[in-house]
């Protein structure tokens, strides 16, 4: 018994920062597209003409809450790898590319910055993979957790690419204001 924690004790540990970042990471992301209104019934986004590849509007939200469910459960693997040489680097990488995300939705559905978005888009890619890189290196599970994450990122990067390139002017693009009208 020279070990600190037995094998129980720390499953345990992971299943209880499991419950922590699992719901945080999804509530988040819901609370992200909630504030930017990236629902479904947003008007400048439904006004733009759409990529061909565009899958209907159910697909993201059901996509983002296992991506986010699966990146929760990365966290929660490197949360707790105590000790593991480059954890905190892993940590603040994660947390640099989860902010990022955060950001998109409100950047892209409710500023309207279809292009800068992109440019967003491109940075989290390259800070998610340096993140699944330095997880790898702690905990090979923890990196394959990411890589729907990252496989996503990547269409997600072309479906933002191909709405700037439909809509070059979306950014100006303001919709009809929805009106009751009432004629006797």
């Amino acid at each position: 018994m020279g070990e600190l924690a037995s094998r129980a004790q720390l499953r345990m540990s992971f299943v209880r920062w499991a419950l922590f970042t699992v719901p945080l990471l999804i509530f988040l992301g819901f609370l992200s597209g909630r504030v930017a209104g990236s629902s479904t019934g947003n008007r400048w986004f439904d006004s733009l003409l759409q990529p061909a590849a565009m899958p209907p509007g159910w697909v993201f939200g059901a996509a983002w809450a296992v991506l986010y469910g699966l990146m929760g459960l990365a966290l929660a693997i490197i949360l707790n790898a105590r000790g593991a040489r480059l954890r905190g680097t892993a940590i603040a990488l994660f947390s640099v590319q989860f902010l990022a995300n955060l950001v998109w939705s409100p950047l892209f559905f409710a500023a309207h910055h279809v292009l800068a978005a992109f440019a967003l888009i491109l940075f989290m890619l390259a800070l998610a993979i340096a993140t699944t890189v330095v997880f790898g290196r702690i905990r090979t599970a923890a990196a394959w957790l990411m890589v729907p994450y990252l496989a996503w990122l990547c269409f997600a990067a072309i479906l933002n690419w191909q709405v700037h390139v439909l809509n070059p002017q979306a950014e100006m693009l303001v919709p009809d204001q929805p009106r009751t009208q009432i004629e006797l």
